[in-house]
């Protein structure tokens, strides 16, 4: 399921996503770092593929050549849609009295 960064609606396409592609529903670009499967936001240049060239702003067009749609709305942000990161590290080290 393709998922739009921006607004979190679905995206109808099984073609391949193109630099100039953009969401039907709020019209921001789907050839961004954001919608990437190997976008994951705290590693290396917030990417997890090595021979990827660096991109600053994760949420505009780029020309990636490394560039594949993220098949879920939580693919490559480290977290599962809901979750809240804090809350998870909190239950984590909590102690109780």
């Amino acid at each position: 399921m393709r998922v739009c960064h921006a607004c979190q609606k679905e995206i109808e396409s099984d073609t391949t996503v193109g630099r100039r592609d953009s969401c039907p529903f709020c019209g921001n670009d789907l050839h961004v770092c954001r919608n990437c499967r190997f976008y994951d936001h705290g590693s290396y240049n917030d990417c997890r593929e090595p021979q990827a060239e660096r991109v600053v702003e994760k949420d505009r067009s780029n020309f990636c050549d490394y560039f594949q749609f993220a098949d879920s709305p939580s693919a490559g942000t480290g977290t599962k849609p809901g979750e809240d990161p804090r809350q998870k590290l909190e239950s984590l080290f909590k102690t109780e009295r």
